[in-house]
């Protein structure tokens, strides 16, 4: 059974928390704090389309969950003053579905596509000249009788997010004027998001604990946010309120999240492959098997913080433990 996990940087389907995210999300690039070089050449971009008074190029958001690129579509629609329709992926089944949201576009829109990788083959060729020519082909009826009906489409920007560039077809990613990588934050930048947050949401914290937190994070924004509330509840039952060092560290450890940020799930992988296979490397779906996880769940939301972290190696012969590994989890590292 896979170990639910409070550090995951998935979106959780909460109403509640769904809600505080819709909260606590910037509106501008004045408020969106990190990914300084994205902000520098979005900035450029828009105030060049602005000036020639066209809309933006495509524009593909990547990498990890949790980094803020539907925050960062959000941003780029308000400081473009235009409107965005966001939608997801496999919430786009039919090629029908997609020239329904296209022809309700309106010159200057944005259309948002949230896990654009996951998009049918069939939708994905409709989007082909739509995003090149601002124009849809329909086909009318079956068989002999069916004919062809193109459509002139209003000038709209589509912005793409996905956390696996390599799933998408080459002729889709072609289209994209603009592609960018949202980078992991830094600890410092992670504890600016905290404290920004909790003056949001009047919650009371400490600089110190502020930074306590930012280490435990994973580097990602989501997941500082989510613990902020879990310490703030520990905060209002065992104390006034107010978050400080001692309760910030008391909250983490009833949370099991250690000083490098990792839950139950992050060690009984590291442990998984140390103590049935000696360090590794061993592949990735015995791993899965191991762990009862999947491997996409495995490769997706497990290893690149652990390779980000010196934890783990990726060989071509399978996964590896790092010495780094062993000194964190007490072990001792084979000679």
């Amino acid at each position: 059974m896979a170990i639910e996990r409070i550090v995951t940087a998935t979106e959780v389907p909460d109403e509640v928390e769904q809600d505080l995210e819709q909260t606590v999300r910037p509106r501008d690039f004045d408020n969106y704090i990190g990914q300084k070089r994205l902000k520098q050449n979005l900035k450029l971009a828009i105030d060049a389309a602005q000036k020639r008074g066209e809309p933006l190029d495509h524009i593909l958001l990547y990498g990890p969950p949790g980094l803020g690129k539907t925050t960062m579509a959000s941003v780029i629609a308000n400081e473009m003053g235009a409107q965005i329709r966001i939608t997801s992926g496999p919430a786009i089944e039919r090629a029908g579905d997609l020239a329904s949201l296209l022809t309700n576009l309106q010159d200057g829109d944005i259309l948002f596509i949230d896990e654009v990788h996951r998009m049918h083959h069939s939708v994905e060729e409709v989007l082909y000249s739509a995003m090149e020519d601002f124009k849809l082909d329909i086909m009318l009826g079956k068989g002999p009788s069916a004919k062809s009906l193109r459509l002139d489409l209003p000038k709209f920007t589509l912005i793409g997010a996905t956390t696996r560039t390599g799933s998408l077809a080459a002729p889709l990613r072609d289209r994209f004027g603009m592609i960018h990588r949202l980078e992991f934050y830094t600890p410092a930048e992670v504890a600016q998001i905290i404290e920004r947050t909790a003056s949001i949401l009047h919650i009371g914290i400490h600089s110190e604990a502020a930074g306590q937190l930012a280490e435990r994070a994973r580097l990602t924004p989501r997941i500082a946010n989510r613990l902020l509330r879990r310490v703030r509840d520990y905060a209002d039952v065992n104390g006034d309120g107010i978050i400080d060092t001692v309760i910030s560290k008391n909250a983490l450890e009833l949370l099991e999240v250690d000083e490098l940020g990792l839950d139950p799930g992050d060690r009984m992988l590291l442990l998984a492959i140390i103590d049935n296979y000696n360090g590794g490397p061993v592949g990735v779906d015995t791993l899965a098997a191991l762990t009862a996880e999947e491997r996409s769940t495995i490769e997706d939301f497990y290893e690149p913080y652990l390779m980000q972290i010196g934890l783990l190696e990726r060989t071509t012969r399978g996964r590896k433990v790092t010495p780094k590994a062993y000194k964190h989890l007490g072990k001792t590292a084979p000679a």
